[in-house]
């Protein structure tokens, strides 16, 4: 294909390079005269391993060139790659300004051509929120082009996931290809273009493509952040930290893997919240600071108070509550996030009526029934004996459970309203009807 490449910086720059290099025609754009000169003469005009080398080449075999000219650009390419830079603001909101010029400027060139003109794709390679997309950019470029996204041009979001140092080894052989598309020709464009590429490809919505960017690089910071916390308190306790991590890493089964990573209720249980608990405290006993550890309570804590939140913008007062152990197919009771929910709702004045199979007050024994007395002294007269109990009483269905009794009984459509802490299996259907609510998702 014929691709202009806007914005010659780290990732642009890569980008325009690797793609020539697998045999596109690409023009590289930038507003940076001396950077257009350097690409013309075969120079990078950035430090990173292999570019120099890939450059030289394809600029030699004629696979390259770069430009200021917008116009030049926008009418030799069948598709536009914006690759230009979103910084922060002061305030730590993203800059759109760049973005916003190119969107512009294409636009406006687009507006040029005649109505038998080729389908042209604008597809944006800059790192933006969800949102920026739709409703920023293709209302600019809609009104410079006078006419509609998807209809008389194409549009897609294609974030890019390089690493400085690594980033020409890491275009040819992706952890994952994203695509988010405003329409199938348009996805169809952009997934040609990377076609000869290893690794899998997900056409998603367009404002899922904007948020995957930005999972993956909170979650790299967190992880890295959460290493050097853990290494900080194991050196203060005299601990070989990389030991430890080493037989942590090792473990693909709940620590490295798919697991927890869901977006769900809050977590509770006789483990996590103690051994958190305790870990913080060693921390500062050592006068060791460790901020991402000890805000991951309140942070949990927090995410329980939105299951609150939601029931309180309902007005209504009669709630049912189905699910109240700590995980299902147990009675365990101990730092539930469904009692503490219950406790909180019943302590706010709400009419409760729950739900658990699992849960029979004469059958709660020792830690159990003590924490349970001490936590929600008032559980005898809250319990129903059976789900349709539930159902009969409540204005507001809270489900905090995958019970398949609790499933198949649960109403759709019009009728009460039904909180979801657990992403019900038919959620997505569920999400179009009127009354639903789900907590994450």
């Amino acid at each position: 294909m014929r691709i202009s490449v806007f914005g010659l910086g780290y990732v642009g720059c890569v980008s325009a390079a690797c793609l020539a290099g697998m045999g596109h025609e690409v023009i590289g754009v930038d507003v940076n005269r001396v950077k257009v000169d350097l690409v013309n003469a075969g120079k990078a005009p950035v430090v990173e391993e292999r570019i120099g080398e890939l450059i030289a080449d394809v600029v030699r075999t004629g696979a390259l060139r770069a430009t200021d000219d917008v116009r030049e650009a926008v009418l030799g390419s069948e598709v536009s790659l914006i690759c230009v830079g979103t910084p922060s603001e002061p305030n730590g909101s993203l800059c759109t300004t760049y973005l916003e010029r190119v969107a512009e400027q294409i636009g406006a060139v687009l507006a040029e051509r005649g109505p038998d003109a080729p389908r042209h794709t604008v597809v944006f390679r800059s790192t933006m929120l969800p949102g920026t997309c739709l409703n920023l950019l293709v209302p600019i470029l809609e009104k410079a082009v006078g006419g509609t996204a998807g209809v008389d041009f194409g549009v897609a979001v294609n974030p890019e996931f390089l690493r400085e140092g690594t980033s020409v080894r890491d275009f040819f052989d992706p952890p994952k290809t994203v695509v988010g598309q405003l329409d199938e020709v348009s996805g169809d464009t952009v997934a040609a273009l990377y076609e000869s590429l290893p690794g899998e490809v997900f056409r998603v919505p367009v404002p899922t493509a904007e948020a995957i960017k930005y999972a993956d690089n909170a979650f790299h910071g967190l992880k890295i952040g959460f290493a050097n916390e853990l290494g900080a308190v194991c050196q203060a306790l005299g601990v070989d930290s990389h030991q430890v991590m080493d037989v942590f890493l090792a473990d693909r089964k709940l620590n490295i893997s798919p697991a927890y990573l869901r977006p769900g209720f809050a977590f509770g249980g006789s483990c996590l919240p103690k051994d958190l608990r305790s870990l913080v405290y060693a921390a500062q006993r050592a006068d060791v600071s460790v901020p991402i550890l000890s805000h991951v309570l309140p942070s949990n804590s927090d995410h329980l108070q939105r299951a609150v939140d939601l029931v309180e913008r309902t007005g209504k007062r009669r709630v049912g509550l189905f699910g109240l152990s700590f995980k299902p197919g147990t009675d365990d009771l101990r730092e539930s996030p469904l009692v503490e929910l219950a406790e909180r709702l019943f302590g706010k004045g709400y009419d409760l009526k729950i739900y658990d199979a699992n849960v029979s007050l004469s059958r709660l024994l020792g830690a159990n029934r003590e924490y349970i007395e001490n936590r929600l002294p008032h559980l005898a007269q809250l319990l129903a004996d059976s789900v349709q109990e539930v159902l009969d009483y409540a204005d507001v269905y809270l489900v905090g459970t995958r019970d398949p009794a609790v499933l198949a009984a649960l109403p759709h459509g019009e009728g009460p309203v039904i909180v979801d802490l657990v992403r019900l299996p038919d959620a997505e259907a569920r999400r179009t009807e009127p009354g639903y609510l789900g907590l994450a998702w």
